[in-house]
Formats: C-alpha cells, sequence, structure tokens
C-alpha cells in the first residue's frame, strides 16, 4: 500500500498501545493517531508534566494516561513495568536521543546506547508476560553507521564518538528486534516484532548535540525533513498493521528512504548477523539484569 496514511489505521477500540516518549515528536504523533482510532494509549514520559501537556492536546475515540518512564535509570523501568497493571496490546519503543555530548545514564551506561537500547530491551522483557499482539522498535537510517563492539559496547574504554555511538544504538534496537521475532518463531508464539524508522523527520531529536551542528540540522529541517507527522508513519504501520509479518522492518519510500509513505523495507548485512543478535542479547540481559523469557504458544 504505497499510498498508507493514518486513514488505513484500522479500529484500534479495546486496544491498548504503550509508547515511550510519547510527549513530543514521533512518539506525540502516533500516540495522537492512534488514540484517533480509538486506543488507549500509555503515554510512557521521562517528565510527567510534559506528558500530562501532550495528553491535553491529544483528542479522539480512545483515551491517554501519563505514566513516569526514565529508560535511563533502570529502576524506573522496573517501577513502570511493576505499575503498569493492565493488558498491553502493542508496546512502541520509540523514545531515544540523537549524538549527544557524553554522558552516563544512572546504572554507568553511555547515555544512547542505555536510553536507546538497553532501557528498551528491559522494558520489553518486564513487559512481555502482558503483551497480546507486537513489539515495535524504532531504529534509524544511520544503523548504517553502526557496529556493535561487544568488548565495549557501553563505551567504557573507547574515545566517545557521538555519532558512532548513535548508530550503534540504533544497530542495536534494529538487531533486538530481528533477535526477538527469530524467538518468538523458535517459541511457536503468535506475537510479533517488527522495527520501523521514521527517515528524516523534524523533530527536537536535531537541537540536543550540543554544537553548532544543532542550527545546521534545524536550518536542514525547514528545506528537506518532512514533520513528525510523517515520520510516525513507519511506527504507526508497524504497530497497526493486521498481516503484517514479524520481523518486517518499515521506512518511508521515498528517496533514499528520508520521507514519504510507508512501505517494508531493507537494512544493513550487519543488521542480519545473527551470533551478534544472540550476543547482544545475552549482553543486554547480563547488563539489565532482566532476562527476556519468551513464552511458548500453548
Amino acid at each position: 500500500m504505497a499510498s498508507w496514511t493514518t486513514a488505513d489505521i484500522p479500529d484500534q477500540t479495546g486496544r491498548t498501545v504503550v509508547v515511550t516518549g510519547a510527549n513530543s515528536g514521533i512518539g506525540l504523533e502516533a500516540a495522537r493517531a492512534l488514540v484517533a482510532a480509538g486506543a488507549h494509549v500509555v503515554l510512557a514520559c521521562r517528565d510527567p508534566g510534559k506528558g500530562e501537556a501532550a495528553a491535553l492536546a491529544i483528542s479522539g475515540a480512545g483515551s491517554t494516561e501519563v505514566r513516569e518512564l526514565d529508560l535511563a535509570d533502570l529502576s524506573s523501568v522496573g517501577r513502570f513495568a511493576a505499575g503498569l497493571d493492565r493488558r498491553v496490546d502493542v508496546l512502541v519503543n520509540n523514545a531515544g536521543l540523537m549524538a549527544v555530548p557524553e554522558q552516563r545514564t544512572a546504572d554507568g551506561f553511555e547515555m544512547q546506547i542505555g536510553t536507546n537500547f538497553l532501557g528498551h530491551f528491559a522494558l520489553t522483557g518486564l513487559l512481555l508476560p502482558r503483551i497480546t499482539d507486537r513489539v515495535v522498535t524504532l531504529s534509524s537510517l544511520m544503523h548504517r553507521i553502526g557496529r556493535i563492539d561487544l568488548d565495549d559496547l557501553t563505551w567504557q574504554r573507547r574515545r566517545y564518538q557521538r555519532w558512532l555511538a548513535y548508530g550503534q544504538s540504533k544497530l542495536a534496537d534494529l538487531m533486538f528486534a530481528y533477535e526477538l521475532q527469530h524467538r518468538f518463531v523458535a517459541a511457536g508464539s503468535l506475537l510479533r516484532s517488527t522495527a520501523a524508522h521514521p527517515g528524516y523527520a523534524a523533530t527536537n531529536l536535531q537541537t540536543r548535540t550540543g554544537t553548532v551542528q544543532d542550527r545546521f540540522m534545524a536550518a536542514a529541517n525547514r528545506v528537506v525533513a518532512q514533520d513528525a507527522a510523517g515520520g510516525a508513519l513507519p511506527t504507526l504501520y508497524a504497530a497497526t498493521v493486521p498481516d503484517l509479518p514479524g520481523g518486517t522492518y518499515v521506512g518511508p519510500g521515498g528517496p533514499g528512504e528520508t520521507r514519504g509513505a510507508p512501505v517494508p523495507v531493507g537494512s544493513s548485512r550487519a543488521s542480519h548477523d545473527r551470533a551478534v543478535q544472540r550476543a547482544l542479547w545475552e549482553q543486554a540481559e547480563a547488563l539489565t539484569g532482566v532476562s527476556i523469557a519468551v513464552p511458548r504458544r500453548p
């Protein structure tokens, strides 16, 4: 469906969707469209005040609730999962940071791998017993510059390079999505794992590098980028198309996958390395203390 839009989202009445980072950008636009289609959307936000402001800006046939979630703090991830006492049809692992100055999470991880990947890995594992349909994990075109360094995943010894750290985190997200689907298939589970990327969408991600690059990217946002609503379409496609196979990666169908209607797209050869997928999963379990048990089909 090359012309797929929010008008093609099936009725979401009675479904619950958790969207991380839902107070701005792509997460906000995805939440807005899902509520319009009838879903109950849990806005999982680091700043509950911003989450409440976002909820007030969303209206539709569905409903919202705001819950605090700081993906850079595994204790916060644990509290969020423990406090969410309802079935979850879809988990959208959306929140993320891009090319930020070197920082550490509450647990000592490099901030981008800790937030973009490890926090979402732990969240998925803790919520999986309540998920009934699928997990959608956000990657990026920049996964193609990523390299998984299993000897120093959290940048303890390497000289920090913000863009390579971002690329590694987004490659890790995509490899996690693929490995999760492999494990669903092996267990005979009816659950699905899909992934998406927004292309080049104008969001506040491009204003947080803390360098002169912010000004250049802000200018590019005005001239080149699609808006956040357009960037949210691949997420919405990956989260709602009923017959979408697990393991599908969705992105814009326009030139260079930077903009356009959502379609299934390919990914780098590195993203399909099964040995690295498994090793990354095992390291994520060790770092987060969360072992993901994929339920077998009864």
